[in-house]
């Protein structure tokens, strides 16, 4: 039975840990540089996130342009990072 418990509690803790440590779509915007050329509602040197979001671009074909560097700059980020990002600025109607 203890070591059901020190499981149950190992994995609770891990579940925290990652949960704590993932950033939210506006935290990777900022922290990945995307604000510098991007902002919510109005365009900068790159669409806003709006406009983005409005033309419902195929999701995959977003990350893949960011993780590539075609057509936009490349993004040093993981593939979870990306689709967060992504995800996020779809999210912008």
């Amino acid at each position: 039975m203890k070591h059901i418990w020190m499981v149950v509690v190992a994995a609770a803790g891990m579940l925290a840990w990652g949960i704590a440590n993932a950033q939210s779509g506006a935290d990777l915007a900022k922290s990945k540089g995307c604000m510098g050329c991007h902002d919510i509602d109005k365009k900068k040197v790159g669409p806003a996130f709006k406009d983005i979001a409005a033309k419902k671009p195929n999701e995959a074909a977003l990350i893949a342009k960011l993780k590539e560097g075609k057509g936009h700059m490349k993004i040093a980020a993981s593939d979870a990072e990306l689709k967060t990002l992504i995800q996020y600025v779809l999210s912008q109607k």
